[in-house]
């Protein structure tokens, strides 16, 4: 007990920096603060929390779907409603961290490791702890990192266990994670594992009606998914989305890449330390012939590399003829079962431990332990994304309110764009925004937009592609900007040959553009510069322009 309170401290003390430093904090930008930050609280503001399937939104894109911002029953969701951003941030990677501690650690005792001995008591302990610490996707919740208390609880019910924590895991996870993002592969993967327990055994029927329970459970609390995914008539901005372009060869590098390395929404952190261990181990088992014995070992190393192989060959241009025959599957990532890894790599690296204790010395597995939680510690926000503006500079709350201030008329009056910064920053500022980054929005929207950025698109091949081929980021993109949208007040660059058909932004309603950078030829754009605004506590320098009616480029 004193090894798991000395884990559980470490877990606390991760959070700490969020509410000691606040605002100054440093954290993830990139499906975070560009967007999911900013739609908790717009969503907050909106008054349509508890809105209809129907309703709209309309500080984006002249009314973006309610059901773009998801289910109200949704934990995070109500940490944002109830606190300020930041220390909303800060309780959600601690509740997060604190419940995937809890699971990894129960889950390894109950089902996986069980030996008594001091030595398997520190590898519990610490793969837990090291699990915990792997820098998750904050809006994802325990998406991933509660699939270990998830199954702790399952297996649990399949052996016969009808305890009533068991029950409760399974009702209050949902409430606290996302289906698409997570749940819904575990689940499916679960239901597969009950199919082929009970051909070669026998069905296990609580184990069955605890997967409907619990997947019954994300269906009624996402029901604005379901809503939008069955019943939804107006085509989406997911409906142009395109996956299957790789090549044969660059599928298979992407397979390596992603087991060597992993993926952002779900960085393992298991480059460095985690996989040569169960490199060693493998050669271990397979050097004393232990196949039997460790089954679950090899089993988990080839589905490790497995579900690698599946994430990046759904991109393979080989499915476009299921793609064409069933749309479907363009307008769901299948290739997220991949967000299976981490429970699976942090119970290979368990297992690996044991094994390396067995074989040699147990000093071997505190080294390696160690090592994993100094990974883990070096991958910390604060440290990671330290040259990155901080949540304060990112969002520029009192930049943004001399802006609103000089233009001095009401928000809801006006709608603007963003150049050279995520448009998350004027939406968190109260400004009603043309431009955004949501998952799914009205197709026809977006084909309304697109003409504004049509000649822009035309400049730049790479441009055309993601947006005409995906679109989630309905930006004002420059060519000579290319995929980067954050130009600091530190930056030199300018903008020279803008072309934007601002006959169709003036039509829409867009009167000013906060740009970045400054823009040579805004005269050839009818854009007007009104002034330029600075503040000690932004990272950007804002150049605000007027769009002006008339012709356009």
């Amino acid at each position: 007990m004193k090894l798991f309170a000395f884990g559980m401290m470490i877990v606390c003390l991760h959070a700490l920096p969020y509410f000691l430093l606040g605002e100054d904090a440093h954290m993830r930008v990139h499906d975070n603060l560009d967007s999911n930050i900013a739609w908790y609280r717009v969503l907050a503001r909106s008054g349509e929390l508890f809105g209809s399937v129907h309703a709209t939104i309309p500080q984006v894109i002249n009314g973006l779907p309610r059901n773009a911002y998801g289910t109200e029953f949704s934990g995070i969701v109500w940490l944002h409603a109830l606190f300020p951003s930041v220390y909303a941030y800060g309780l959600s990677q601690l509740l997060t961290r604190v419940f995937a501690f809890i699971g990894m650690y129960m889950l390894l005792k109950t089902h996986v490791l069980k030996e008594r001995e001091a030595t398997a008591e520190w590898i519990r302990v610490g793969v837990a702890l090291t699990f915990a610490l792997t820098p998750f996707w904050p809006s994802g919740m325990l998406s991933t990192l509660g699939m270990p208390l998830a199954l702790w609880a399952l297996l649990n019910i399949r052996a016969g266990d009808r305890s009533w924590k068991n029950y409760v895991v399974l009702t209050l996870l949902p409430l606290y994670s996302s289906f698409v993002l997570g749940f819904f592969f575990f689940l499916s993967a679960m239901f597969l594992f009950w199919i082929v327990d009970a051909w070669r055994r026998r069905p296990n029927m609580p184990l069955l009606l605890a997967l409907v329970y619990m997947t019954a459970l994300y269906l009624a609390i996402e029901y604005r998914l379901v809503h939008s995914f069955l019943f939804a008539t107006e085509p989406t901005s997911r409906d142009e989305y395109f996956h299957a372009r790789l090549s044969l060869w660059r599928s298979l590098r992407l397979t390596l890449k992603n087991y060597i390395f992993g993926h952002t929404h779900v960085m393992t952190i298991h480059t460095l330390v985690i996989l040569p261990v169960t490199f060693i181990a493998l050669y271990i088992v397979w050097k004393r012939k232990w196949w039997r014995n460790e089954r679950l070992f090899w089993q988990l190393h080839v589905l490790n590399f497995i579900l690698s192989l599946w994430y990046a060959f759904w991109f393979y241009k080989g499915w476009l003829p299921a793609t064409e025959a069933f749309p479907f599957l363009d307008r769901f990532n299948f290739a997220r079962y991949h967000f299976l890894r981490p429970m699976i790599i942090y119970v290979l690296f368990a297992l690996s431990l044991r094994i390396i204790w067995r074989a040699w010395d147990r000093r071997i597995v505190s080294f390696a332990l160690f090592a994993q939680l100094v990974v883990a510690l070096l991958f910390h926000e604060q440290i990671v994304y330290r040259d990155k503006p901080t949540f304060r500079a990112f969002y520029a709350e009192k930049q943004f309110q001399d802006i609103q201030q000089y233009i001095g008329k009401p928000v809801h009056t006006y709608r603007v764009v963003s150049i050279g910064i995520h448009p998350a920053i004027a939406q968190y500022n109260g400004f009603y925004t043309l431009d955004t980054y949501n998952n799914f929005y009205p197709l026809s929207y977006k084909h309304q937009f697109r003409q504004i950025i049509a000649s822009e698109l035309n400049k730049n091949k790479k441009l055309k592609e993601y947006f005409d081929e995906w679109g989630g980021r309905c930006y004002i993109f420059v060519a000579e900007l290319g995929k980067k949208y954050m130009f600091t007040k530190r930056s030199n660059k300018r903008i020279h040959h803008l072309q934007l058909h601002t006959d169709v932004l003036y039509d829409m309603g867009g009167r000013y553009v906060f740009s970045a950078l400054p823009i040579n030829n805004a005269k050839d754009n009818q854009l007007k510069l009104l002034r330029t605004f600075h503040h000690k506590e932004s990272a950007w320098t804002i150049y605000l322009y007027e769009v002006e009616g008339g012709k356009t480029t």
